[in-house]
């Protein structure tokens, strides 16, 4: 093994150096690639390349950063996500950016109508750069590589939009499916069509089973992680809004908020849990909302579970807070936030270091 900047070709052998989660992914990966292979739709496997040294914590084998699958024609296939661990796991607090994934795959802006603006304007970008430091405060980071127009890691895989896919008769009413929002979205932000045609259902089950499904799994993985080293987890769901989505949007003291907390009203998280998040935010100097307009989606569903000790919290970031939204990029507050966020995450890191578990409710 190399540092954590260099690259080495590694034999399969050294695969059960990652943890659960990796492997899953890998082997998920690998296979799909070599059946691509054998039909001739990829280049040929070349090898395998490890950037990072796997260390063991706590009976769990960690893996920092990414693996990389590199095909001939310099093609490299990216995994679809980035695990980054801290050398010592001193929390039970998981943070994980579902929506900041900039990995476009060439097939997919060829196809589309969009330009790379707008192809961009639904993805909550550079939010895993805010929330860096949590691994340096004891925490796991999780971030997307697909972007959010690709496939939705936010919503339930069944979340299928016949008015996209082929195939697929009318289901019950869903308003995300219905604005297009499905797990494998229609439309970008302000209802711009990414396709002028549909998609085969086979090319929506494989992007779920080979992106979707990877990053759920690395999700359960690190929360039962949490549960057997602290006996409690909770995940942070961190992701940005457009500053339009405030306008409308009223609050107590006559300013809308800065950050939306998610946890649908209580189902998903503890309100000891949100309390300490929202005064971490109010410390730092930032307006806080509850639950309006964005009470958070499949994620806060389907894993806020309180009364197992199991909290999520769905956090949105005005967006003009420390970036430029037409351009998508970072405007002249951006290092100066994230020092500020650094501040923040660190708080709330906080919360998963408590001797006792935190109580169910």
């Amino acid at each position: 093994m190399v540092g954590d900047t260099g690259i080495e070709p590694v034999t399969p052998s050294m695969s059960t150096k990652c943890s659960t989660a990796e492997l899953i992914a890998l082997s998920s990966n690998l296979s799909t690639l070599f059946k691509r292979t054998r039909r001739g739709a990829s280049p040929a496997l070349v090898g395998v390349a490890i950037i990072g040294s796997p260390f063991h914590f706590k009976g769990f084998w960690h893996y920092p950063k990414l693996i990389y699958i590199r095909l001939q024609q310099g093609v490299t296939y990216v995994k679809p996500y980035r695990l980054r661990m801290p050398e010592v796991r001193t929390t039970s607090v998981v943070f994980a950016s579902p929506h900041s994934g900039r990995e476009y795959p060439w097939s997919f802006v060829r196809r589309s109508v969009l330009d790379e603006r707008r192809l961009r304007s639904s993805e909550d970008a550079f939010v895993d750069q805010l929330f860096d430091m949590a691994p340096k405060h004891g925490a796991p980071l999780l971030t997307a590589t697909h972007p959010r127009a690709w496939v939705d890691v936010n919503r339930s895989p069944d979340e299928l939009d016949p008015a996209l896919i082929e195939g697929l008769g009318r289901n019950a009413h869903n308003p995300r499916v219905a604005s297009g929002l499905g797990v494998v979205p229609r439309v970008v932000a302000n209802g711009r069509a990414i396709y002028s045609g549909k998609l085969t259902r086979r090319e929506a089950d494989s992007r779920i089973r080979d992106v979707w499904q990877p990053w759920h799994n690395a999700i359960q993985t690190l929360l039962d992680e949490s549960h057997a080293l602290f006996g409690e987890a909770v995940l942070i769901d961190c992701h940005s809004m457009p500053h339009e989505a405030l306008e409308n949007l009223s609050h107590p003291r006559g300013k809308r908020p800065d950050i939306v907390l998610g946890d649908r009203f209580g189902a998903a998280a503890g309100s000891q849990v949100v309390d300490r998040i929202e005064a971490a935010f109010a410390v730092a100097g930032l307006r806080v909302a509850r639950n309006a307009p964005f009470a958070g989606a499949f994620v806060t569903q389907h894993y806020g579970r309180p009364a197992r000790s199991q909290h999520v919290v769905q956090i949105e970031i005005d967006r003009a807070l420390y970036m430029n939204e037409q351009a998508i990029r970072p405007n002249g507050n951006f290092q100066s936030f994230v020092g500020l966020m650094e501040a923040v995450t660190a708080e709330i890191a906080e919360i998963g270091r408590r001797d006792i578990p935190l109580a169910a409710e």
